[in-house]
């Protein structure tokens, strides 16, 4: 796949079930009962449980990872800033534009979004392609 500065790249749609943050507690290690509780998440003002936080920025290494057909390898380089809480049972997008592309190393900017919120945002992958 050639990629130029400016290109577009596949989006990367997942909705994530109400069971998802306990299988990524058990995988994770990160019991918060944020991300378990629905009522304890209600209790200390979220809305409902939310989403561990790197469980988005894992969608934003696979989005970006798809450009090598998958293969987490050609990822060189993560960096994002987390920005919103994402919940369970809503769609999450992740987006990407092409910031420059040079001698096989490509380097995209990446938003991830759940409706109207931001999940994480200014993330920039390094991948070698």
């Amino acid at each position: 796949m050639t990629l130029n500065a400016g290109d577009q790249v596949p989006e990367l749609r997942v909705t994530p079930d109400k069971y998802l943050p306990h299988r990524y507690a058990g995988a994770s290690g990160d019991f918060n009962p944020i991300h378990i509780d629905d009522e304890f998440a209600k209790a200390v003002g979220l809305p409902r449980n939310i989403l561990h936080g790197l469980y988005s920025m894992g969608l934003v290494a696979k989005a970006n990872a798809a450009l090598a057909d998958g293969d987490p390898r050609a990822l060189k380089r993560l960096s994002v800033q987390m920005r919103g809480m994402g919940v369970p049972e809503q769609e999450i997008v992740v987006t990407g534009t092409v910031k420059s592309a040079d001698g096989g190393r490509v380097v995209v900017d990446t938003v991830a979004a759940q409706g109207e919120t931001t999940l994480i945002k200014n993330a920039e992958a390094e991948l070698a392609l």
